[in-house]
């Protein structure tokens, strides 16, 4: 066991030769393959479920427990299968971007692909296992939501990154799906002000996925790959980015103003000063052509997702503290 592989694959993507891959145990490669560092956003969401579901005094351990393995390893069988089907359609050749900031295990010949396909469908098995015990115990809507989220793992990379519905994929999942979805198979109702509630982190992980589309916007429209920032021009591209980052803050204000956080949830805007520094250091400008020298080679060519990653996290960490302490005010006060 290589506990210390396992820490750093789940913070960050590593770089890895095939040597140094060969040696590594099956927890190691499952972790690195999966692209296990941006699973927390997975995790993130499934937690914001379970807090709301304590907020209103129907939290259910066992039923959280499964939601978030069950979402996790949807969203790391998703990545198992791009990595296959870019493979496939020759997206990630002669150096293309996903294969320039990390391991493609199929294009750097880490693994076959009956193995990366055995890894998909042992994770997918097990997440579609986790889906049908909350089915079974929550009936026809829970059924809906699973069909929906076996839709996305299928078909994000094709067709839906292809016809420019990737990065809405995105905001509709990590949002009303999986923190809307997710808080009705724990608690077995379905809340709207629930959904309006996952938005702040919902817009948060689709700057990600937008910032990553920016910078890969040359190399997608030789693939023919028509994402949101290849259609709307990387200038506007970079507008809407720093929209939807400002949508996050302006969202959580919303929901205190209409009551439904208290006024601690407003402790998200210690993220301000990140907002801050990535729009006049980043945002504000196209990417450079070439890495800056001051800029850390470990993270070229990654620029507009490394930025909006950071803030997500930031930001993230902090709505999930605000949640925390906002059912801690509620429950002291109530």
């Amino acid at each position: 066991m290589n506990t210390a592989m396992w820490r750093k694959a789940l913070q960050v993507i590593p770089r890895i030769s095939k040597a140094e891959w060969d040696s590594l145990d099956v927890i190691s490669k499952w972790l690195i393959s999966t692209r296990a560092a941006v699973l927390i956003m997975t995790f993130l969401s499934a937690a914001i479920a379970g807090i709301l579901a304590y907020q209103h005094g129907q939290f259910n351990f066992v039923l959280w427990l499964l939601l978030a393995l069950g979402l996790i390893l949807a969203h790391a069988t998703n990545n198992l299968v791009n990595d296959f089907t870019d493979h496939i359609k020759g997206v990630d050749k002669d150096n293309y971007y996903r294969a320039q900031y990390g391991p493609q295990p199929l294009e750097h010949g880490l693994m076959s692909k009956t193995q990366l396909l055995t890894y998909a469908a042992v994770t997918g098995l097990l997440a579609l296992a986790a889906g049908a015990v909350l089915v079974w115990l929550r009936g026809p809507l829970a059924l809906v939501l699973l069909g929906l989220g076996v839709v996305f793992v299928l078909f994000y990379t094709y067709p839906l990154k292809y016809i420019a519905m990737g990065e809405l994929t995105v905001l509709v999942v990590w949002g009303p799906l999986m923190i809307g979805g997710g808080y009705f198979v724990i608690t077995g109702v379905w809340d709207w002000n629930v959904v309006i509630a996952s938005l702040p982190y919902a817009f948060g992980v689709t700057t990600v996925i937008f910032g990553k589309h920016i910078d890969k916007v040359a190399s997608d429209k030789v693939k023919g790959i028509h994402t949101l920032p290849v259609l709307l021009g990387e200038g506007l591209a970079r507008a809407v980015l720093i929209g939807l980052t400002a949508l996050q803050y302006l969202s959580v204000i919303y929901l205190v103003v209409i009551g439904f956080f208290t006024p601690i949830l407003l402790i998200v805007l210690f993220a301000l000063p990140t907002f801050y520094q990535a729009y006049t250091s980043m945002y504000h400008a196209p990417k450079p052509e070439e890495r800056p020298q001051d800029y850390p080679e470990d993270a070229w060519p990654l620029w507009f997702v490394a930025t909006a990653f950071y803030h997500n996290r930031r930001f993230g960490l902090l709505y999930l503290l605000g949640l925390i302490l906002n059912v801690v005010l509620l429950t002291i006060f109530r």
